[in-house]
């Protein structure tokens, strides 16, 4: 059974966007002031920013991903590999419905990083 892609993008977004406003707080500047806090809270501190800020990141790079997908979608262009101009197998776009390219060519590119 074939899942509407554009259903899928809409839902992962709206995911993504669900849990940013607590990322996005927990991204913001750490105080350095020792007399407010202690030397391992704000390194504790530091830690948790830098994984929201990767987290932050990783989700502003999704929601790219996401905003590409619908667009190949209104040009007719999703579903097709970019390189090798081939259909993307169903079940790799329902694991993922932002790929951009087939399974073969996903797996040239990565050998080659």
């Amino acid at each position: 059974m074939q899942s509407d892609p554009k259903l899928a993008l809409l839902r992962l977004r709206d995911t993504l966007m669900h849990g940013a406003a607590s990322t996005d707080s927990q991204a913001q500047i750490v105080e350095l002031d020792q007399s407010k806090v202690g030397r391992l809270s704000r390194i504790d501190a530091l830690q948790a920013q830098a994984v929201a800020l990767d987290g932050v990141a990783r989700r502003e790079t999704k929601l790219r991903e996401i905003t590409a997908a619908l667009a190949r979608l209104e040009n007719n262009e999703y579903g097709w590999c970019e390189l090798c101009g081939e259909a993307i197998a169903q079940g790799r776009l329902e694991f993922d419905p932002t790929v951009t390219h087939c399974i073969g060519c996903a797996t040239q590119l990565e050998a080659n990083l």
